[in-house]
């Protein structure tokens, strides 16, 4: 694929793909969007006109086999991104999946498989790995700007939505489509980010309870962390809260980093220098995530966000909320 134009597919056409990620399929130099997938024709049919994309389908298999679609995006809930991946293993295609990679490490473990078997890449779209936003943090870190870091804590908690409170149906608080509730929605991003700048994670251990009753799944969570680089993390989510905070806080033996995974405000740092730094992100947020998997394709870099990285993120938080 050196040197061309990637031809994307993607399967699934909901919000995440609106503003965050699909339009950067057709805006990245070297990459369109040549083809969406929905399970009902009104919606395929609305966002392919909305978006400017050429052919829908409401047939996944289809779309996959299509010889004008050369990698596939599969951005539905995680129940499905099995069946998907599989498929556009079998084709011999390269694939990006949404996060969290799967319902569990086990379905993990066959995607990576069957990827390996057909000898093409598997990507997963924790998108912060590539933005600038973060590298400012990982420089500081690789600098030794704190020394040798100790320690990391995340600390996030909002209140509950509206919807939630009256019951209204929703995939990301059903274990059965999402794998868990919010903690796996959100808590992966920051998980698989914290590898990113210190390796693996080792061991993983937490509680998980329900406070409100609102939904099935979980909607509090402690944990501790080790990575493989032998830095310890802890983490603490709370879906109930009375107001919103996320604050994570990087302790070295020279100094701190204070930082947030969703936020928009400045990062500080106190160690060898004191500042605070602010990066904007791109527009579409999933830009440079994508502007990386057109380089990966092309053979002239490897993307930040594999496969085997996102095995690592679901097996810790499987880990986490089974105790």
């Amino acid at each position: 694929m050196r040197n061309k134009t990637i031809r994307w597919g993607m399967i699934g056409c909901g919000n995440v793909t609106e503003r965050k990620s699909g339009p950067a399929f057709w805006q990245v130099e070297g990459s369109s969007l040549e083809m969406v997938m929905a399970r009902r024709e009104e919606q395929a049919s609305d966002y392919a006109s909305r978006h400017g994309i050429a052919r829908y389908t409401t047939d996944a298999s289809a779309l996959v086999a299509d010889e004008h679609v050369d990698a596939i995006y599969v951005a539905t809930p995680p129940d499905s991104h099995l069946e998907y991946a599989l498929m556009a293993a079998s084709a011999g295609k390269p694939c990006v999946v949404e996060k969290p990679m799967a319902l569990t490490t086990d379905e993990c473990d066959q995607m990576l498989a069957a990827f390996e078997k057909a000898n093409v890449p598997l990507f997963v779209a924790y998108y912060r790995r590539s933005l600038p936003r973060f590298d400012v943090v990982r420089n500081w870190i690789e600098q030794g700007m704190i020394g040798n870091v100790r320690h990391i804590h995340w600390t996030y908690h909002r209140p509950p939505n509206s919807g939630d409170k009256e019951g209204k149906d929703n995939w990301r608080v059903n274990p059965a489509q999402a794998g868990g509730g919010y903690f796996v929605d959100l808590a992966s991003h920051g998980l698989n980010l914290f590898q990113q700048w210190f390796g693996n994670i080792v061991v993983a251990k937490g509680i998980k309870t329900n406070q409100q009753g609102y939904y099935e799944a979980e909607d509090a969570v402690a944990a501790s962390l080790a990575f493989e680089s032998g830095v310890l993390g802890s983490g603490y989510w709370n879906f109930g809260a009375a107001n919103r905070e996320d604050r994570v806080e990087i302790i070295g033996s020279a100094g701190r980093i204070v930082c947030s995974v969703f936020g928009e405000d400045d990062f500080e740092i106190d160690g060898k220098e004191k500042a605070s730094v602010n990066v904007e992100n791109p527009d579409p947020v999933q830009y440079f995530h994508v502007e990386n998997l057109i380089a990966h394709l092309n053979g002239d870099k490897e993307h930040p966000s594999s496969g085997i990285a996102g095995r690592n993120t679901t097996w810790a938080m499987e880990q986490i909320l089974n105790g």
